[in-house]
């Protein structure tokens, strides 16, 4: 809607009554709302992306701080996490681009899906980097 149709609406609507403020009312009513909306493809998307920074995290925190509780005393507890999430994001991710029909841009999650990808490679190679570390910490105390 313009700023010139809001403001002739705004300056007849006291001078005619009601009869030219319905048709404003309607044509607002009649606005796309397709932006607010969330597509399966956004969803599927969205989460994988959530999957996958979550499963960076955990592996960054596990992979910085060894001896906390996500790096126990087998160390591993934090990297599986990692991988494991870092994994599902990848795989969600790779269904919602094998599965949209559109490129990206155009609300089928293609381009959030791409993201997903490689944040969940960032949580995998994070995850086997501290699980690599944990593994050879217990040869080495053992």
């Amino acid at each position: 809607m313009s700023v010139r149709h809001l403001l002739s609406t705004a300056v007849a609507a006291p001078l005619d009554g009601i009869t030219l403020a319905a048709p404003a009312a309607a044509h607002v009513s009649a606005q796309p709302t397709a932006a607010l909306a969330m597509s399966a493809g956004r969803f599927g998307a969205s989460v994988a992306v959530l999957l996958g920074v979550v499963g960076a995290v955990v592996g960054g925190l596990a992979l910085a701080r060894p001896a906390t509780r996500l790096g126990t005393d087998s160390g591993s507890l934090g990297a599986v996490l990692a991988l494991a999430t870092g994994l599902i994001g990848m795989a969600l991710g790779g269904l919602v681009v094998a599965t949209s029909d559109s490129g990206i841009g155009t609300g089928n999650g293609r381009g959030g899906a791409f993201v997903a990808l490689v944040v969940g490679l960032a949580a995998v190679v994070l995850g086997g980097l501290a699980l690599a570390r944990a593994r050879a910490t217990a040869r080495l105390t053992a």
